[in-house]
């Protein structure tokens, strides 16, 4: 069953999908571009990588979604506020044309709506020079198109089944109450939720995006594509009932939609978001690698990233890292970074590096090889200023000048007050005794046990 152009081009015309596919479009820029959060700043900017660019679109449907709902609903009163209804139900034309000529325009204004969103993004993100991930992003944003359009299919036959002025906002706040209670966090590990996994699953919208590392997995894709089908099936079987009989049977796609989808839906948190095998993929200059998703950032950080590594070598010895490459495993808020002994690990979102250039890169890379972090920095966390500290001190060792660290949340003085005398006292000891107690600083920061400057002067670990 098809909408032939000339009706498609009418209905346009007289219907509210124009008004709604634009303030679709400008809300979601409106929160991208203007609005700060998350998707602003850090390695998971929404233009700075494919599969962030397709999560952060996706994320505003906590907003957009319930908006597709009211604005269907305001639709679907069309025919009542005009007066039209009973005239229109004694016409030859069978109801379910009429139905798809009635949502059809809305719903695909609303799909290309978001459609023409991620095609901006994809030109942004283009035009920086973002690498190539692979297509894993697409299956994301053709859910969240669907969503749209679903979503303002149902709020026209809801309307139609209760037309009353009262519905359109009502439905819009019902929807915006249900995305919010149904959707994940990004609190743990892997982004979790209130409800049930696969319950919240059901929410078209997804968790804000903190790390690049994750994406979907295929099970969430098929099962939300089931899902949001059933939605609109009912939508447009409420448009086309005459009947309290007929309204009732058309429920049944939205209940066979949830059937089909919930066992469809992983049940677990860790099989919802997976890593993103293809942004992940390392690549390498020598000792050196990045994910692919920051291959730009290579060509620096190899140059860098060896002669920190020949300075550790001579500073550690044996128990020097033998390799620079990018953190890639999930962590939770707060949670403590991964600290292998083999390999100095580097993360963009930690200012400290990933805003650092020339001599500041080495002298960052230097004080994390001897001191990784065991309280992480980044947009979201602070880190602690102990650790800052430790860090710029074991610098200065190794390079020979005391300066402190830049992009923490700690001001130069409140770095330099604690690290002035710390470094005053090491310095009056004796080379065996400074290198003594840098093995053992070191030893300290990658078991995360002890605080780094009673370690540094020479107190025990716990």
């Amino acid at each position: 069953m098809t909408v032939p152009l000339r009706v498609l081009r009418t209905e346009l015309r007289r219907s509210v999908a124009p008004w709604a596919a634009a303030a679709v479009l400008a809300i979601a820029l409106a929160l991208l571009e203007l609005a700060p959060g998350p998707w602003s700043q850090g390695t998971t900017l929404w233009t700075a990588q494919w599969t962030s660019m397709a999560l952060w679109t996706r994320h505003l449907l906590v907003v957009l979604w319930p908006l597709a709902l009211g604005l269907g609903a305001l639709q679907g009163l069309r025919d009542r506020r005009s007066g039209t209804a009973e005239l229109l139900a004694t016409t030859p034309r069978p109801a379910r044309h009429r139905a798809v000529a009635l949502a059809g325009p809305t719903a695909l204004a609303l799909a290309g709506a978001f459609a023409l969103l991620v095609l901006l993004g994809a030109a942004r993100l283009l035009a920086g020079g973002a690498a190539s991930t692979g297509a894993g992003w697409l299956p994301i944003s053709l859910v969240g198109a669907l969503a749209l359009g679903a979503g303002a299919v149902l709020g026209m036959g809801v309307a139609r089944t209760l037309p009353s002025v009262l519905t359109p906002p009502a439905l819009a706040v019902a929807g915006f109450v249900l995305t919010n209670v149904l959707r994940q966090t990004t609190d743990a590990a892997v982004p979790t939720s209130a409800v049930p996994n696969r319950l919240s699953l059901l929410s078209p919208t997804v968790a804000d995006v903190r790390q690049t590392v994750l994406t979907l997995a295929a099970p969430v894709h098929l099962g939300q594509t089931l899902w949001l089908l059933g939605l609109a099936a009912t939508g447009l079987a409420l448009l086309a009932a005459a009947t309290p009989r007929a309204r009732l049977l058309a429920l049944t796609p939205l209940l066979a939609g949830a059937a089909l989808a919930l066992p469809v839906l992983p049940a677990d948190p860790r099989d919802t978001y997976v890593l993103d095998r293809a942004a992940t993929a390392p690549v390498c200059d020598g000792p050196v690698c990045v994910t692919a998703a920051h291959r730009a950032r290579l060509d620096e950080l190899a140059g860098r990233g060896r002669d920190a590594l020949g300075l550790l070598r001579g500073a550690l010895g044996d128990q020097a890292p033998a390799a620079v490459r990018e953190s890639t495993a999930p962590r939770a808020i707060g949670g403590t970074p991964e600290r292998p002994r083999e390999a100095l690990l580097v993360d963009f979102d930690d200012a400290v590096i990933g805003a650092a250039g020339g001599e500041a890169l080495t002298r960052a890379l230097v004080g994390q090889g001897i001191v990784p972090l065991c309280h992480p920095r980044s947009a979201r966390e602070s880190g602690t200023l102990p650790e800052v500290v430790a860090q710029s001190i074991a610098a200065a060792w190794v390079l020979g000048d005391l300066l402190p660290l830049d992009g923490t949340m700690f001001s130069a003085q409140d770095q330099t007050e604690l690290a002035a005398p710390a470094w005053q006292a090491f310095g009056a000891l004796a080379p065996a005794e400074q290198r003594r107690r840098m093995a053992a600083l070191h030893t300290a920061a990658v078991s995360c046990t002890g605080d780094p400057l009673d370690v540094l002067a020479g107190g025990v670990t716990r």
